[in-house]
C-alpha cells in the first residue's frame, strides 16, 4: 500500500524514480530533462516559490475560500475535500510581504472569480522542513481499483453488473485510440491531427482521457507561455494558472459554472483555435506535443510497470485481461463510473474515506502536513487534517485595493478528518448505451500478478 502511494507522488527536487512499463520511446527522465531545460518556464518545476516555502521549514500562509463562513463559526470545524488532493483542505499559497499577504496567482483567480465566497488565511507551522512530494491524481488508478475491489460488496448485484457493463463498453468504444496511444508511446509516429481527433472521440467512452488531455495542455501552456503576464508571475516563482482556466472555459460551455473535465474533448481544428486564441505562437506546436506527451503519460498511468508497451492490445481484450495489463486505467474508469450510480451519494464516504485514510497515513509517515497537487507544482496545495506535528491557525480575511490579503478575525475552528459533502455532476456525455454490450465474460477480479494482454 505504501509503495502505491509513493508511486502516486512526485518529488520535483529529485530525479524521477517511478517504475514504468518497458519499451517506452522516451523515459521519465527524458521528459523531466526536456520540460526543465527546453521550455521557457521549465526552471519553475524545480525552483518555484511553493516548493521553496515547503523545504524552508518556516510557517506557511495559505489562502482558502469558503461559501459558508457562518457554518464554520458555528460548528468550529473545517471539513476537507476529495478530488486532486484526495483528502485535504484545498488552498493556494500566500507570500508574506511588507504590504500584506500576496496571493499566488491561483488564489487571485479564485478570489476574483468566486465573489460569493469568503477568503480565509491559514498559518501552518510545521515541525521540520516539509518533503516536497506532490500527489499526482493521474497515478491514483491502482488505488481506485484496489478500493473498489475491497468495498464492491456495498453495491447491489444490479449495480455491480451495471458498472461492469459500463466499464467494458467504454474501454471497447475507445480501444482503437488506446492502442494508437500505446504505439505512439513505443515510438511509432502517427499523424498528430488524426491523433487529436481520435482522442476527442475517445473521451466520451473513457472520460479519464479528458483529464489527461487537459493536464497535458495545461502543462504545455504553463511551461511554454512567454506573455508579459506569464513572465510577471515567473519573476515571483509561479506558473501561470490563468492560462488553463481560460482554456477550459473557452473549450466547454458552462465550464465556469461546473468544472467537469469529462466534457473536455476539443478536436484538432478546435484545439488550434483555442491555443492560438490564448497565445498565437503556441498554436503550431501544440498538436505534436499532445501526441507525444499524452501517449507517454497514458502508458505510464494506465499500465502495470511489469508490462511491455508494445505487447498490450486493448481491441478484442476482455475485462479481466485489461485489468491485469492496465490496472491504472481500469481504476480511473471505475472511479468515474461508480460515482454516477443513483446511490453513490450515500456510498461516497465509504469509498473516498478509505482512500483519504491511506493518504493521511502516508503523509504523516513522510512528514507532509501540506500536500500539493503534483501533476505540476502550480500552486494547488492543501492542509492535512490529521498531521500530529504541526500547528494550524485560521482567520477570516479581507482583500485590499492592491490585491493583498489581511487577516481580520481569528476563527476558533479545527481541521477534522471529515469529508465535505459531495455530489456527482449530471452526466452530459454521449456514451453508448451499455445495454447493447454483451455481459463481460470475466467480471472485475481481485488484483493478481499482471500478464501481457
Amino acid at each position: 500500500m505504501h509503495n502505491e502511494w509513493e508511486n502516486a507522488h512526485t518529488d520535483y527536487t529529485m530525479p524521477m524514480r517511478r517504475q514504468v512499463p518497458t519499451s517506452l520511446a522516451e523515459s521519465e527522465s527524458d521528459w523531466r530533462h526536456y520540460l526543465e531545460h527546453s521550455t521557457p518556464n521549465g526552471r519553475l518545476i524545480r525552483h518555484n516559490a511553493m516548493i521553496e516555502a515547503l523545504v524552508s521549514g518556516k510557517p506557511m500562509y495559505l489562502l482558502h475560500t469558503t461559501r459558508d463562513i457562518n457554518a464554520i463559526r458555528t460548528s468550529r470545524e473545517l471539513h476537507v475535500s476529495t478530488g486532486c488532493l484526495v483528502g485535504a483542505l484545498y488552498c493556494s499559497p500566500l507570500a508574506s510581504e511588507r504590504q500584506g499577504l500576496r496571493p499566488h496567482n491561483l488564489g487571485a483567480y479564485l478570489i476574483r472569480t468566486k465573489p460569493s465566497t469568503t477568503p480565509m488565511v491559514f498559518e501552518v507551522t510545521p515541525d521540520a522542513p516539509v518533503q516536497p512530494k506532490g500527489v499526482d491524481y493521474l497515478h491514483l488508478g491502482v488505488i481506485h481499483l484496489r478500493t473498489y475491489l475491497r468495498y464492491r460488496s456495498f453495491l447491489t448485484p444490479a449495480e455491480h453488473d451495471q458498472v461492469d457493463r459500463a466499464v467494458l463498453a467504454g474501454l471497447r468504444g475507445a480501444a482503437s485510440f488506446l492502442d494508437l496511444a500505446l504505439r505512439n508511446a513505443a515510438g511509432h509516429v502517427s499523424s498528430a491531427p488524426e491523433f487529436i481527433d481520435q482522442l476527442s472521440r475517445a473521451v466520451a467512452h473513457v472520460p479519464f482521457l479528458g483529464y489527461l488531455y487537459f493536464e497535458v495542455l495545461s502543462e504545455y501552456l504553463m511551461l511554454h507561455s512567454v506573455t508579459p503576464e506569464t513572465k510577471t508571475y515567473a519573476q515571483v516563482g509561479e506558473l501561470n494558472n490563468w492560462l488553463y482556466k481560460r482554456l477550459a472555459f473557452a473549450a466547454v460551455d458552462g465550464m465556469d459554472r461546473l468544472f467537469d473535465l469529462t466534457r473536455f474533448d476539443p478536436g484538432h481544428y478546435r484545439l488550434i483555435q483555442l491555443v492560438e486564441g490564448l497565445e498565437p505562437n503556441l498554436g503550431p506546436g501544440v498538436a505534436e506535443y499532445v501526441r507525444r506527451r499524452l501517449s507517454h503519460l497514458f502508458a505510464t498511468t494506465a499500465l502495470h510497470p511489469s508490462q511491455d508497451v508494445e505487447s498490450v492490445i486493448f481491441q478484442g481484450a476482455d475485462l479481466r485481461t485489461i485489468q491485469e495489463a492496465a490496472p491504472g486505467l481500469v481504476g480511473q474508469v471505475l472511479f468515474r463510473e461508480v460515482r454516477y450510480l443513483p446511490r453513490y451519494q450515500q456510498l461516497y464516504h465509504c469509498f473516498e474515506k478509505a482512500k483519504a485514510l491511506e493518504a493521511w497515513d502516508y503523509w504523516n509517515s513522510e512528514g507532509i502536513p501540506t500536500p500539493f497537487n503534483g501533476v505540476l507544482p502550480k500552486g494547488e496545495i492543501g492542509i492535512n487534517p490529521v498531521y500530529p506535528r504541526s500547528s494550524v491557525r485560521a482567520w477570516v480575511a479581507e482583500q485590499d485595493s492592491s490585491g493583498y490579503v489581511h487577516p481580520v478575525e481569528e476563527v476558533a475552528a479545527a481541521l477534522t478528518p471529515h469529508l465535505a459533502s459531495w455530489w456527482a455532476p449530471p452526466r452530459q456525455r454521449g456514451r453508448q448505451k451499455t445495454t447493447a454490450v454483451p455481459r463481460p465474460e470475466s467480471a472485475l477480479t481481485e488484483a493478481r500478478s499482471p500478464v501481457p494482454a
